[in-house]
């Protein structure tokens, strides 16, 4: 009489590791890395020094009227879009390509920042925001005589 004995994997195991995999690959990107980012968000650089705060945003490929800047409720948002269309035509058929891309961010503004005093560049593929401090929250420096 000839006995087999089937080997089936721990159902535990089984639920446990596809279970673990399937809620992986199954989440949003922004559920791994944040609500802030997102697949087409340029790269921010936030560089402060004794008289400003900086923005650097690396975003290629725009012009210089793709880009909106809006400062409301102590929020500065920058907003940019454009539009591209590829066009081959050959002598049987014509095919067209449309693509967009935009992005949005907004910052909450220190009370340290003189929004009347905002200005922005866009040059070689990167937008420069530049954020003026208050004269009173820069540091004052004086020199004391010694008597």
């Amino acid at each position: 009489m000839n006995h087999f004995v089937k080997i089936r994997p721990f159902p535990a195991t089984k639920t446990f590791s596809n279970g673990l995999l399937d809620e992986f690959f199954n989440r949003n990107l922004s559920d791994l890395v944040g609500n802030d980012y997102a697949v087409n968000q340029p790269a921010v650089n936030i560089v402060e020094t004794k008289d400003t705060f900086r923005l650097e945003f690396a975003a290629p490929g725009y012009n210089k009227q793709d880009f909106s800047l809006l400062t409301e409720n102590d929020h500065l948002t920058v907003e940019a879009k454009r539009e591209a269309q590829v066009e081959n035509s050959d002598e049987k058929f014509t095919r067209r390509e449309f693509r967009y891309e935009s992005f949005k961010r907004s910052y909450k503004l220190p009370e340290t920042v003189n929004q009347d005093a905002i200005s922005a560049v866009y040059e070689n593929g990167i937008l420069v925001v530049t954020l003026q401090k208050k004269e009173e929250v820069k540091p004052v420096t004086k020199s004391i005589a010694i008597g």
